[in-house]
């Protein structure tokens, strides 16, 4: 592994610093119990990480409406042909971030510098929370490259908060049995993090947020409900979703809500595929670089001063 090549292909590329202003701006806090509104809706952008296509919603930017999410990524799918490579994410750096990676259909492995060689497949939620700094890889599982198939999924960041920069680095790996369902005649969701309906999820995590993969039927209706001061935001995978009662987003389309009203509110005439996520805004300044995101540039800095003396280890 070549360090001076380690931001190659990285999904947040450059530097961006941003300051919130949820903390000082007038942003709903106080208002009634009502329905969330959009304030904006997103085209993912295509793109690719190294061999793999993404579709990309968000990447550094945005930081006041999905904090304490920094990027999202929905991989795929792609057709790994019998015999052949298929997903190949060379290894690189973390720090101060939480990749979390979600299968749809597929299979994967992952390595990486804390001595963890993990097959992840469909269903199944792993977190890589880098914390100070580690080193990993994504690529197809032996079986998918050997008899081929479709990998399909999601990798989303989540923002460590700045007591937690420079924590211990850890990777978890759940089974999709651990995850609660809720299902109705109308919806299903899957709990990945964070709670609802009462239902929570088995992770552990350093900052209020949930994660939730849900499946609308035909004619089906949702109504979330949502801290009124935490963010809050969805992307819809397939079908057309109704959201506010007028707006439709088709997949590949995101929207960011407002804060303020206390549920989110969901229709689909013919059904739809989306995963909805959120949390309490961290409410500090972002400074990323690659695949550090830290609070200033010196801490970026030291990231760098890192992995170059080979502080992050090896895999």
């Amino acid at each position: 592994m070549y360090r001076r090549e380690f931001m190659r292909g990285s999904a947040i590329v450059g530097a961006a610093v941003v300051t919130p202003s949820w903390l000082t701006a007038a942003s709903g806090f106080f208002a009634a119990a009502t329905e969330r509104k959009v304030a904006q809706v997103l085209d993912c952008k295509r793109t690719m990480v190294q061999n793999v296509p993404v579709l990309r919603g968000f990447a550094g930017d945005h930081t006041d409406l999905v904090s304490p999410f920094v990027m999202l990524d929905e991989f795929g799918p792609l057709q790994i042909d019998p015999g052949t490579l298929g997903m190949d994410i060379k290894a690189h750096p973390h720090a101060g971030v939480a990749p979390t990676t979600y299968l749809l259909s597929g299979s994967g492995r992952h390595t990486d510098s804390l001595k963890n060689d993990l097959v992840y497949r469909e269903g199944q939620f792993m977190v890589f929370s880098s914390g100070r700094g580690a080193i990993h890889e994504e690529v197809s599982s032996m079986d998918i490259r050997r008899d081929g198939g479709v990998v399909h999924g999601f990798q989303i960041w989540l923002n460590l908060p700045a007591a937690h920069k420079f924590s211990t680095p850890i990777t978890t790996l759940r089974d999709k049995t651990e995850f609660p369902v809720i299902e109705t005649e109308d919806y299903r969701i899957k709990v990945l993090m964070g709670d609802a309906f009462g239902q929570s999820s088995p992770m552990e995590l350093h900052s209020p947020a949930f994660y939730h993969h849900v499946h609308l039927a035909p004619g089906g209706r949702l109504d979330l409900p949502v801290e009124a001061a935490h963010n809050a935001f969805v992307h819809v995978v397939d079908g057309k979703l109704e959201v506010e009662g007028r707006r439709e987003l088709r997949a590949q389309q995101l929207a960011l809500y407002q804060r303020g009203g206390d549920h989110l509110r969901f229709h689909s005439e013919a059904g739809a595929e989306f995963i909805v996520l959120g949390g309490q805004p961290l409410g500090e300044p972002v400074v990323s670089y690659g695949p550090f995101v830290m609070n200033n540039r010196q801490q970026i800095q030291r990231c760098i001063a890192d992995y170059r003396a080979g502080r992050m280890g090896e895999l």
